[in-house]
Parts: structure tokens; sequence; C-alpha cells
């Protein structure tokens, strides 16, 4: 019996540190260099040119943090190039934006794949989204980025 114990307990500590880092924020400015590693002495990995694209914090190292995004590609970001703010991209092509949370409603947009929005607000299936371009409702499984507090 004491042997079980002993195995389930890494497990749980497992479960818990991983939760710590499956948090989300998102890109504060429209240009953010990603880079090999946790400093400024590192290379550049790539740029994004994207405000406001969700990213999933996978890592930390100091004022540093390793980031995924929607496509599964990581690398590191200084801490003063994130965000807080709720968002959320458009996950394939031709996503349609609704009047209402309803697909009976009129259709206000398309959306392109990686399209980034604001979050507003979330129901059980609908996500209301807004950017300078577009305000409107969408399907919540067509969305990836944060849609919790």
């Amino acid at each position: 019996m004491l042997n079980k114990k002993i195995y389930f307990l890494p497990l749980i500590f497992l479960l818990l540190t991983e939760n710590i880092y499956a948090e989300i924020k998102s890109l504060k400015n429209n240009k953010t260099n990603v880079r090999l590693g946790p400093d400024i002495s590192y290379p550049i990995k790539w740029k994004y040119e994207k405000k406001y694209l969700p990213v999933q914090i996978i890592d930390r190292h100091y004022n540093w943090r390793k980031i995924k995004d929607f496509d599964n590609d990581t690398g590191w970001v200084h801490i003063s190039q994130l965000s807080n703010k709720k968002t959320v991209i458009s996950t394939e092509e031709n996503v349609l934006v609704f009047n209402k949370p309803t697909i009976f409603s009129q259709p206000v947009r398309k959306l392109s794949q990686n399209y980034s929005l604001i979050l507003k607000k979330c129901l059980v299936n609908w996500c209301k989204v807004k950017n300078k371009n577009v305000i409107g409702w969408v399907q919540k499984d067509k969305l990836w980025g944060k849609f919790g507090n």
C-alpha cells in the first residue's frame, strides 16, 4: 500500500506544476522577437508581426517566458512583450462571425485562419469577439486562446 502512495505523489506534483505553465497570454506589440533562449544574447529565431496573438507559457526563466503558439512553434520572449489581455485566434479558414450567438442569425464577416481577436465574453458554445474591423459572435470550437479568467 505504501509503494502505491509513493508513485502517486510524483504524478500529482507533475499535474500541478504543468498547470502553472499552462497559462495563456497575448503579444503586446505589433512586432515581437522570439529568441532561441532566455536572454538577448541568444539569436532571434523569428519575429511575430501580429498584436494580440495568443500564446501559451510553457516554461519560465527569470523575466523570460518560453511560449508556444497555435501552430506549436516555440521560442523565448521577454515578459515585457506579453499582455494579460484575453485574446483568441481563428483556427481555420472561413470562420463566420455572427450578429448573435446562433447560426440562424445574420453573418457579419468571414475570418481567415489565425485572425486575432479580443475576447469580450463566452457562453457555453459561443464567444463574443472584436477588433478594429469586426464585432460579433463566433463558435467557440473555431477559436484558440484564453477563454477563462
